[in-house]
């Protein structure tokens, strides 16, 4: 069964993390399942909720993080995780007050099946992100948990000073976290391919990357890259690995079926990675052609490229049984 994405949506109040959820929502032909604390509290589009949302689950408690120990979350969860929704992703809104590093090992550490993460995504008001969550000193704790960052609202900065405001947020994110993955962007807008997959191809949407916020027109707006790469035979599982492991840069998500080959045998894997987050699963059979698909921002299409056709090269002899260790390890922690 495929294992559908549980990506946590956080954000201090105001930012705007539920009109970033409205605009996902509204992507064509998207199956999203939602679990939000109260619906009576988070303006959600009722429309949206009715039509596009499958199933969604409101959680009592208050803060999802602070939710007592009872499965409250895990539940929501295995109902919005069976396979007959066939949900393209699973979205966990969490209340303003929530801790990111607790809501990501809540999720990680789900009893569920069928579900892996998908990653958190904090939401950051650009206008007023320095006067009320980062207010100096050390570098705030949940800047450590996020996949993604979205610097939102800076069209409430004048144009002259967003990249400067830009640069100052990615400075104290990176204090904490070198991996996060930064985009900019207005009224919420990103490109839902930056955070799943959906059945159709819908009409692109708007999403002002970090790179082309600093060095290009302040109002061009672009969109999610992303670069596919096929191949055949079994590959080296270490050669794979060091893929994973080091994303090429400004790569936010790679996925992928691929045959893996030790010894005389020859095993399928399907592999999925957001961010720093590695999961990998065995396929029912090795497939006949691999394949990988690059998702991200601002990156040498060439390079990237030319990385993941080096790991999906048919391996040449003695496959090292240290890299096969290593990729079960990885499918090992993600049962």
């Amino acid at each position: 069964m495929r294992a559908v994405p549980v990506i946590a949506l956080t954000g201090y109040l105001g930012a705007g993390k539920t009109t970033l959820l409205n605009h996902v929502l509204r992507a064509p032909d998207a199956r999203i399942g939602v679990v939000i604390n109260d619906f009576g509290e988070l303006n959600v589009d009722a429309a949206l909720v009715t039509g596009q949302v499958d199933e969604p689950a409101s959680i009592a408690g208050g803060c999802i993080c602070c939710l007592p120990d009872d499965g409250a979350l895990d539940v929501a969860l295995e109902k919005l995780a069976d396979p007959k929704l066939n949900l393209d992703a699973i979205i966990v809104e969490a209340s303003g007050l929530a801790d990111p590093v607790a809501i990501s090992r809540i999720i990680r550490f789900s009893g569920v099946d069928n579900v892996r993460p998908g990653g958190i995504v904090d939401v950051i008001d650009a206008a007023m992100h320095f006067d009320t969550v980062d207010r100096g000193g050390s570098a705030p704790a949940r800047y450590g948990a996020a996949s993604l960052v979205v610097v939102n609202k800076l069209d409430r900065i004048p144009g002259d000073g967003r990249g400067a405001a830009l640069e100052r947020i990615e400075a104290r994110v990176r204090e904490r976290n070198p991996d996060a993955h930064i985009v900019g962007a207005v009224g919420g807008r990103i490109d839902p391919a930056l955070l799943y997959d959906s059945a159709g191809a819908g009409e692109p949407v708007g999403q002002l990357s970090f790179r082309e916020l600093l060095i290009e027109d302040q109002h061009h707006h672009v969109h999610a890259d992303s670069v596919t790469v096929t191949g055949s035979g079994g590959v080296d599982p270490g050669a794979l690995v060091d893929l994973l492991e080091q994303r090429p840069a400004g790569v936010y998500r790679l996925k992928g079926t691929v045959a893996v080959r030790y010894r005389a045998r020859t095993r399928g894997y399907v592999v999925n990675v957001v961010g720093t987050s590695i999961h990998v699963s065995t396929a029912d059979r090795a497939p006949a052609v691999n394949g990988l698909v690059a998702i991200g921002t601002s990156f040498d299409t060439d390079e990237v490229r030319a990385q993941m056709a080096n790991a999906l090269r048919p391996a040449e002899g003695a496959v090292s049984a240290a890299g096969l260790r290593r990729l079960q390890r990885y499918r090992q922690l993600s049962i």
